[in-house]
Parts: C-alpha cells; sequence; structure tokens
C-alpha cells in the first residue's frame, strides 16, 4: 500500500509540474548574426517540446514581465546570468557545446585541468566569472550531447554527476521516415562553408582522389575569403565537384541522402553533428573526422579520417571509402525530435521537483 501511494504522489507531482511548466529558451549566438546546426537544434527542440506539452517560449529581453520556471541556455552561459535568473525564482538548464574541447588530445585536457584547478582559487572572483570557469557548476542542470561531453563536463568544470544529462540531437521524420532508393555515383557533405568544415579541403581531396563529391551549404557570408577560394575551386574542378549552395526542401535532402554513395565530414571539431545524423538517419555509409564525439556516437557503424591529414595522405582514405560503401555496415537509427523532447521534459520535470523539496 505505501508503494502504491508514493507511486500516486510522484505521478501527481509530476502531472501538476507538467501543466504549469514553462521554459524560456535562450542562446549565445543570435540566429540573425550566424545560421547552424545551433539554430536547427533550438528551432526543432521547441517544435518538439511542445508536441510533448511543454510550453517554451524564447527569452523576450524587453519584456520584465515574462514569466517562467526554466532557463533553458544553449551555449556558454554567464554566472552572472545564472545568478539573476535563480533570483527570479527561475531554475537553469545549461546546452553547452565542447566540440572544441572534445577535439583536444588527451594530454591537452589534462594540462587544462590542472591550470585551472591550480589557478582557479588564486584569481580575483572577477576574472574568473569574467571565464565563466564555474557557471556550469551553478546550473541547477547541465545538458551534454554525448557521452564525450558529459565526461569533459565533470572533468574540466566538475559539475557533479547527477547534475549531467545526456540527450543528444535528434532529426525530424522526413529523414527517419525516407524510402530506400538506388544510391549513386555521388558522395555528398552537408555543411557551412567555413574553414571549421574544412569544405575547400575536401573538394582538394575529392579531386585528388577522383571521387565525385557534391558539397551542399552555404557561407554565413557571401563575402567571405574562404567561402570564395572554395567556389573557384569548385567551379575549376566542376567535372568533380558539384556546388549549387544550399538545398530548400528537407525531403529533397532526404532524397538526397538515400541516393548518395556515401556522407562525409571532415571537420576539424564537433560537439553531434546533425547532417551525421541526417544521413545515418537515411542509411547513408558515413566517412568522419576520427575524433571522440564519433567514435563515441558510431562506434564501428562508421569509416574514419584523422582530420588533420595532409590531402595526399587523406586521398587515399576518400577513394577507399568510396569503393568499399555499397557494402558497408549501416549507422545507427537516430532518435526523433520528439524522443529527445521527451528526454528534456524528464530534466525540466526532475529540475522542478529539486524546487519542491521532492
Amino acid at each position: 500500500m505505501m508503494v502504491g501511494y508514493a507511486a500516486k504522489a510522484n505521478n501527481s507531482l509530476r502531472s501538476l509540474h507538467a501543466d504549469r511548466m514553462k521554459v524560456i529558451f535562450d542562446c549565445s549566438v543570435p540566429f540573425l548574426f550566424a545560421h547552424g546546426g545551433m539554430q536547427v537544434q533550438i528551432e526543432q527542440t521547441q517544435l518538439a517540446l511542445e508536441k510533448v506539452g511543454v510550453a517554451v517560449e524564447p527569452l523576450r529581453w524587453w519584456d520584465g514581465k515574462q514569466e517562467g520556471n526554466i532557463l533553458h541556455y544553449f551555449g556558454r552561459i554567464s554566472l552572472g546570468i545564472i545568478e539573476l535568473a535563480h533570483r527570479k525564482g527561475l531554475k537553469v538548464v545549461n546546452n553547452d557545446l565542447l566540440g572544441g574541447a572534445g577535439a583536444r588530445p588527451a594530454w591537452r585536457l589534462k594540462l587544462q585541468r590542472l591550470f585551472k584547478r591550480a589557478a582557479e582559487p588564486l584569481l580575483p572572483p572577477y576574472i574568473t566569472t569574467a571565464l565563466n570557469w564555474t557557471s556550469h557548476r551553478q546550473a541547477d542542470a547541465c545538458i551534454a550531447l554525448t557521452a564525450r561531453e558529459a565526461h569533459l563536463l565533470n572533468y574540466l568544470f566538475r559539475v557533479p554527476l547527477d547534475r549531467i544529462h545526456v540527450v543528444p540531437n535528434g532529426v525530424e521524420e522526413v529523414f527517419l521516415e525516407s524510402s530506400p532508393a538506388k544510391r549513386g555515383e555521388w558522395l555528398v557533405c552537408t555543411a557551412t562553408i567555413i574553414e571549421l568544415k574544412q569544405v575547400l579541403k575536401l573538394a582538394q581531396v575529392a579531386v585528388q582522389a577522383k571521387t565525385p563529391l557534391w558539397i551542399i551549404g552555404r557561407p554565413h557570408l557571401e563575402t567571405d575569403e574562404y567561402a570564395g577560394r572554395f567556389r573557384d575551386f569548385a567551379r575549376q574542378h566542376a567535372s568533380l565537384i558539384r556546388y549549387e549552395g544550399p538545398v530548400a526542401g528537407r525531403q529533397q535532402l532526404a532524397d538526397i541522402y538515400r541516393q548518395a554513395r556515401g556522407f562525409i565530414l571532415l571537420s576539424k571539431w564537433e560537439s553531434l553533428s546533425l547532417s551525421a545524423l541526417e544521413a545515418s538517419a537515411c542509411e547513408c555509409p558515413l566517412l568522419l573526422s576520427d575524433l571522440p564525439w564519433a567514435r563515441k556516437f558510431f562506434k564501428d557503424k562508421a569509416t574514419y579520417c584523422p582530420a588533420n591529414k595532409s590531402i595526399e595522405a587523406t586521398a587515399p582514405v576518400l577513394r577507399d571509402f568510396y569503393d568499399k560503401a555499397p557494402l558497408l555496415p549501416l549507422p545507427p537509427k537516430p532518435l526523433s525530435w520528439v524522443d529527445v523532447a521527451r528526454q528534456l521534459k524528464d530534466v525540466y520535470l526532475s529540475v522542478m521537483k529539486s524546487t519542491a523539496g521532492g
């Protein structure tokens, strides 16, 4: 009887919290200034949360009367914002992307950890506050996209394990429900045209390896010098490098993944690539940078290549992937955004339950 009573009490608390829960979204980089994976992540997460009954609003910085229960911040949140949110009675969930740190070798991470722990008690508070070294620890919960990022939150920033929640990105239903199609000759890469993604190097590798490559995406700025060099190279090698900018429709992109011979992403670092997940949902063989995030998530269901190899050293890897792609194992199916939203809802409820002393 006591067990049944406790279960009913917990369910009642869960329903009460769900009914009155409102989440406010904020992020470190406004969409106006840079498009990319974070924008897709935020927009799709909001849509999916609303489908599972969670009210979500973007932070209205001009509205002093806006109300909510949880501030969900995407990016590195400042300690000052956390303190102000707590004064207003909001719990804080931080969804920082640690792809850069996640790509560093173990010895560099160890040095970073030792330096932070030695310097933190010695530096004046205004310096550590400006560096946001302690903001992760002050948040009520931290979201990690991968087990690698969860480890870094604890290892580098000393976030208690019970406040770290691994919730990956999802993909839209259009990719998960796409139909199999005959594979063509083109490899495909979907990425923003910036140096971080190494699209120019990838195009040069493809020419060296004589493998046809279709690159889909756009630069942050059309006048960017790196993007200009990439476009010039693509025009000079149009027989092997296909570049027409971004693809407008999500169904069209799903069809491209289904018909591609394989998917490639050789970026210098990532948190959890949305384009790789979309390709994975469409059962497209993957060639990824040999980085911990990819190894942890895709394990032996992808092919890997060091991101820092020369063009000459990378070309044979690409050629081998191209030749073997039809026989490679299928990558794992990712979660849908609704699946992700359900996990986030549980995180929100646990944070709100702690408010009630549950």
